[in-house]
């Protein structure tokens, strides 16, 4: 099929080409129309959690709220306090003016003697806020008021939830921005350069990853159309396109190359590079699909984001590899070598010297060298036992973000830092003994956490419902907070409503958070096994063995686990954090781990399929393993570096960022990957390959039925 594809592409170019320009403009068209409207900083979780059903409970029995509080703006004087008049008509002046913005409304402080919201210094006071649902264009209108209000005697800041989603939105958008175009991208081209030593041929495939980032985003507008989807998949999207779409016509491009220098006209190096090069792409882009699919699994809007945009790449990235680049090779022929490099200028991939080296003194001691790099890569996994997963709240943000600096107001004169209350609801008849009796020692043990503050309560007699409140002392995402609710779940709530006759569900930003942590813990393990039950299935049928798949698993989750190790060693214990410019934090976010096992295991296979492939290939047409091995480290090493290098590249740019998550993200992905094409690729594969010897191939004769679908192919029959 991938001959046929290569060869129909490069016998009419021209349809081919135009097809794909018109796919590109129509998804141009769409992105900028639809894709904006589609996206939110919200992230929900579908198995129903405890802090849902709250929530659903309140929403069924009891109106909106019209005081309900999203922001909080902080008027601060270090001279003056509440008391004194000007301090008095300067709130009135700022909460005049909030309140003549659209959708954005000054509350009253939910009927409460107004002196709550002077500061126990007297030297600040609140003004609170409610946004209406869908106010992206009010908040920045606010916070421009506020900035510009912020000036002379008085220190005016704001900070809450419309606040904090805006700017954690434009952290991300600048982190996408300064890491992808100014460094990715960039620092991409180079390694192409370096790699092809030609400027047509390091630029044909940033051509091909971007058209396919434009055709993904367009499919992913659509999709949004019935899902609302995370702004995170934009991220999510234009790196992996990067990486794949540079991946693919790396290894496609060099093949074709490779075949010319061997003296086939150009079609036909066209068609063997589809007939070998092209099909290890398809059983690449499976394992990465299949990988990627484990991530929709998962009860989480935002993993499922994630999953949509990358699965959405990848298959378009390779129609893209199956078709454009052949097309465009059909029109280029060998102006694709165009413009050469100086010294670095070369036709084709030959054997590396170096590699073939490494891969000799390997296999002169297999034992020794397997050995050695298996110590090395469990004593970089070592540090998961001490593996803590959260959340970054708003004390990671930088300082220049209005929601930090009004967090930081907040929490100096207040001793809070948001809105986010965490709730007790009690459903019942809440008008009996009992149940007043359980809630009075409810809020008598929440008083006494230090942890939380102005606990106090609603009773709602004709619904059924009680509703006791508290606010988080700090962040609602910290440490302290998170661990204040776990106990309220597991043994406060319990104690206290012994033997009465109540439904008690505990549930606010904090305990969202608890129940997305459990969501994570509980998924992972079931995704692992999902996507290497499926990854073993796909390797069998590539490679028509039992011993390549399990050992190919074996070495993918030893450079997958010592990612998660440096992340922990890097990121919680802060060996070596100041020198990347990371933040030193006490967990990792709890998404990451999830995240990088599937990514890491879909960009790993890029690479091991591509791999086995040319050893596959020779093997057969020798005979002799040790031989095939050789060769196919020796031809491919220094594609696969360089592939390994730009998606490296790639994430060390929202590794660059300020945003902990996609530094904790980009470094799990840049170093494992590193670790991948090094280590595994040079040392321990040909080491476990030389080991295995013809073992390496063994299929048990029950298994013959198997369909012949190697991913190897076969380059005599495509020269005709």
């Amino acid at each position: 099929m991938t001959e046929r594809l290569a060869r129909a592409s490069a016998a009419r170019p021209w349809r081919v080409v135009a097809a794909w320009l018109a796919a590109v403009g129509v998804s141009a068209g769409l992105v900028g129309t639809l894709l904006g409207g589609v996206l939110t900083s919200e992230a929900e979780l579908t198995n129903d959690p405890e802090s849902y059903r709250a929530y659903d409970l309140i929403g069924e029995r009891l109106p909106p709220d019209p005081n309900a509080v999203t922001d909080v703006v902080i008027v601060r004087s270090n001279e003056l306090t509440v008391d004194d008049t000007e301090f008095g008509d300067t709130v009135s002046r700022i909460a005049s003016a909030l309140d003549q913005i659209e959708d954005v409304t000054v509350v009253s402080n939910r009927g409460v003697p107004d002196e709550t919201s002077a500061s126990p210094d007297r030297h600040a006071r609140l003004i609170l806020l409610r946004l209406e649902h869908d106010a992206e264009s009010a908040i920045v209108d606010v916070i421009e008021r506020v900035e510009s209000l912020d000036a002379g005697r008085f220190d005016v800041e704001i900070t809450g939830e419309w606040t904090a989603d805006h700017d954690f939105s434009k952290l991300s958008e600048e982190d996408l921005q300064n890491g992808e175009l100014f460094f990715g991208l960039p620092a991409a081209l180079v390694i192409l350069l370096l790699v092809f030593g030609a400027v047509v041929a390091g630029l044909l495939p940033l051509l091909m990853a971007l058209v396919s980032i434009v055709v993904a985003l367009a499919l992913t507008a659509v999709v949004g159309q019935v899902w609302d989807l995370s702004i995170f998949v934009v991220n999510m999207l234009t790196g992996m396109g990067l990486a794949l779409g540079i991946d693919y016509t790396l290894f496609v491009l060099s093949r074709f190359r490779e075949e010319r220098l061997a003296g086939r006209a150009e079609h036909d190096a066209i068609a063997a590079s589809g007939a070998t090069a092209s099909r290890a792409v398809v059983f690449s882009g499976i394992a990465y699909v299949l990988a990627m699919t484990g991530l929709l699994l998962v009860p989480s809007t935002i993993f499922r984001s994630l999953a949509l945009g990358a699965i959405l790449v990848g298959i378009v990235s390779v129609l893209a590899a199956l078709t454009l680049l052949p097309a465009v090779l059909g029109l280029l022929g060998d102006r694709v070598n165009a413009l050469r490099i100086p010294v670095i200028g070369r036709s084709a991939a030959a054997e590396s010297r170096f590699w073939n080296a490494i891969v000799g003194q390997v296999t002169r001691r297999p034992a020794v060298s397997l050995a050695a790099g298996v110590a090395l890569l469990v004593a970089a996994t070592l540090p998961i036992l001490d593996l803590e997963t959260g959340e970054a709240g708003l004390r990671t943000l930088p300082d220049r973000f209005p929601a930090k600096q009004g967090f930081v107001a907040f929490e100096e004169s207040f001793g809070v830092g948001t809105v986010d209350t965490v709730m007790v609801v009690v459903d019942g008849d809440v008008s009996s003994t009992p149940v007043r009796e359980a809630v009075r020692r409810l809020q008598s043990e929440m008083r006494g956490e230090s942890a939380f503050r102005r606990v106090g309560d609603e009773v709602h007699e004709e619904a059924r419902l009680a509703v006791v409140e508290a606010l988080p002392a700090g962040d609602s995402r910290d440490e302290q907070v998170i661990q204040a609710v776990e106990r309220l779940r597991e043994e406060v709530v319990p104690a206290a409503f012994s033997n009465v006759d109540a439904d008690v569900l505990v549930s606010g930003e904090t305990a969202e958070a608890i129940d997305y942590f459990a969501v994570t813990e509980r998924w992972l393990p079931i995704v692992l096994a999902f996507v290497l039950a499926l990854s073993f299935l796909l390797l069998t049928l590539a490679f028509r063995s039992l011993v390549v798949p399990l050992k190919a698993i074996v070495l993918n989750l030893l450079s997958v686990g010592s990612a998660y190790g440096l992340l922990v060693l890097v990121f919680q214990k802060g060996v070596g954090n100041e020198l990347f410019g990371f933040q030193q934090v006490d967990t990792v976010e709890a998404w990451v781990p999830l995240f990088l096992f599937s990514v890491l295991f879909g960009l790993s296979m890029d690479y091991h399929v591509f791999l086995l492939s040319r050893i596959r290939e020779r093997y057969t047409r020798t005979g002799d393993s040790d031989e095939a091995v050789a060769y196919g480290i020796g031809s491919t090493a220094r594609l696969i570096t360089g592939a390994a290098l730009i998606i490296i590249a790639v994430f060390a740019g929202f590794a660059r960022g300020d945003l902990v998550m996609f530094q904790q993200m980009g470094f799990g992905v840049a170093v494992s990957l590193l670790i991948d094409a090094t280590l595994i690729r040079s040392v321990l594969v040909p080491a476990a390959m030389k080991l295995l010897g013809d073992r390496n191939w063994y299929l048990p004769p029950w298994l013959e039925w198997l369909p012949r679908v190697q991913v190897e192919g076969a380059p005599e029959r495509a020269a005709g």
